[in-house]
């Protein structure tokens, strides 16, 4: 085999006939599920401190503490 037909035949099996974007839209796809999979997590920590105030209220006078504000909105 000489150099030209070896370049002519590897030429000829890396042809590709198709959609290249068809065939790669699967990968945005799983992108896309694990963002929004990632953004459900964080949102389900939204508000966790304000949810749990009266039990680190009642926690805190139970202890004889004074319960220390972070600045998060409680009064």
């Amino acid at each position: 085999m000489t150099l030209a037909t070896i370049t002519a035949f590897a030429a000829e099996q890396t042809e590709h006939h198709g959609n290249v974007q068809a065939e790669t839209m699967i990968f945005g796809v799983i992108a896309l599920v694990i963002f929004l999979a990632l953004g459900l997590v964080t949102l389900s920590y939204r508000n966790v401190a304000n949810r749990h105030a009266g039990k680190a209220e009642a926690y805190a006078a139970a202890q004889g503490r004074e319960l220390t504000q972070s600045g998060n909105g409680h009064h």
